[in-house]
């Protein structure tokens, strides 16, 4: 059977989802993927165009329909790149994210591993603490703000999101229409000197405490301190608001420098039992009951190893997990390239009275790890979603602690990883653990414990 032609129409049956969330099925012996569909569904697709080595197709109708499939809670989500999932019930999204764990450990790692189910969420909407959205604006037009399309750079323009957190969600509409009041120009497809490029919100979920971020490629914004005072006194939890300079012609999201236009430039947070400065342009979890749920499986790896004992947190951020354990009673070593999170993490640590138990060392981790490595007892390992640096690979299998855990945001760069450590290092798997820090997405969170052999 020949290959498909642009603008034929398909009967496909849905095979799997990709690592996006799209479906997965053949018309004759080509793959196509038809975002929105989903397993064991037949459906009519109009194919659109190549893509590597499979067809992209558009879903017309659904001739089949999975049991799982229901109507997603946002109007939007067809359109919006944000969420992959809506369509696909809660029960499904647990069973392919662990489907997708176990496939990424066997295919790139060479392991066959017993895969704890996915441990969920309570609420799969409402949970996101922060967001970076978009901004556009033709000539003087009002100011669009949204989610990009799927495969592309247009903006879906949005007045809520159901997956923010609702206090977040509220902010949404009126900070629209304040911004559309300026004639700020707007710099969408990110040149050098063009203006506001997203709005940043976050929130303290157990404070209530509000931070709104503008990032532009430059700070000639007339109005903007006026406009910030008068946002503080609109909304009495807002703690603060600032201005992310980020000038480079790429899709860096947020550049090296933040001023503080009105305010201060963090909000508090409560996480595991304790209290945490975290700013506008530092990482933190973005699905912090969920996040917390990590901690009991960590303790359960302290408490198996000589204790009181010592840790190292590589890429550690602003303390996140650090201070948790440090609480725990043991001794805790922090690494994080981000200046910024360091001194952060280092006031966490004074604010909890832990800094007697904790220390934190800003430098790439690909550098300072093997330096530390042989005092730890533990080694927590939380990385970027691209995973390990080759060298941090190598520093560990020269220096090998006895225990390490491995959290994840991307199942295939940690099978990456894991396929060096177990299937040519010397641990062997105790754990695998995925969480649900993600609803309606097809990301999961994974976690790993490691044992080193004798």
């Amino acid at each position: 059977m020949a290959e498909p032609a642009i603008g034929e129409r398909c009967n496909v049956e849905i095979l799997d989802l990709s690592h996006d969330g799209q479906g997965i099925g053949r018309c004759g012996p080509s793959v196509i993927f038809v975002p929105e569909a989903l397993p064991g569904e037949k459906v009519e697709a109009v194919v659109l165009r190549r893509v590597r080595q499979h067809w992209l197709a558009r879903l017309e109708r659904i001739v089949r329909s999975s049991p799982k499939r229901q109507r997603p809670p946002c109007h939007l989500a067809r359109r919006c790149g944000g969420c992959s999932l809506q369509h696909l019930d809660s029960v499904g999204q647990l069973e392919w994210k662990r489907h997708t764990v176990i496939q990424s450990l066997e295919r790139l790692a060479g392991l066959s591993c017993p895969v704890a189910p996915v441990i969920g969420a309570g609420f799969s909407l409402g949970y996101r603490n922060r967001a970076i959205i978009p901004l556009e604006r033709n000539g003087r037009g009002p100011v669009r703000c949204g989610y990009y399309r799927r495969h592309s750079h247009r903006i879906v323009n949005l007045t809520c999101c159901p997956v923010l957190d609702p206090r977040l969600d509220a902010l949404v509409a009126p900070i629209k229409d304040d911004l559309s009041s300026t004639d700020w120009p707007v710099d969408r497809d990110c040149r050098e000197g063009g203006g506001l490029r997203h709005l940043g919100l976050r929130i303290g979920v157990r404070t209530g405490e509000l931070l709104i971020t503008l990032i532009s490629s430059h700070d000639r914004l007339p109005g903007l301190t006026e406009l910030a005072r008068t946002w503080m006194e609109r909304w009495p939890s807002l703690a603060g608001v600032c201005l992310n300079l980020q000038p480079e012609p790429s899709n860096l999201l947020m550049g090296a420098e933040t001023r503080v236009v009105s305010g201060c430039g963090y909000i508090h947070e409560r996480f595991a039992n304790l209290t945490y400065r975290i700013a506008a342009d530092t990482f933190f979890q973005v699905f912090v009951e969920q996040a917390e749920r990590v901690f009991p499986f960590l303790l359960e790896v302290m408490n198996q190893s000589p204790h009181p004992g010592r840790v190292v947190d590589a890429y550690c951020g602003n303390g996140c997990y650090s201070l948790p354990m440090a609480a725990a009673g043991w001794q805790v070593l922090g690494l994080e390239l981000n200046q910024r999170a360091v001194s952060l993490a280092r006031d966490n640590a004074r604010l909890n009275g832990l800094d007697a138990r904790c220390s934190f060392r800003s430098c790439d981790v690909a550098v300072g790890l093997a330096e530390v490595l042989p005092r730890a007892d533990l080694l927590f390992l939380d990385p970027p979603r691209r995973g390990l640096a080759a060298e941090v690979i190598r520093s560990v299998l020269e220096q090998p602690p006895l225990r390490v855990v491995y959290l994840s945001c991307d199942p295939a760069s940690q099978s990456r990883d894991l396929k060096a450590l177990v299937g040519s290092g010397p641990y062997s798997v105790e754990r695998v653990q995925p969480f649900d820090f993600f609803p309606q997405t097809s990301h999961v969170e994974c976690l790993v414990v490691l044992n080193r052999a004798g």
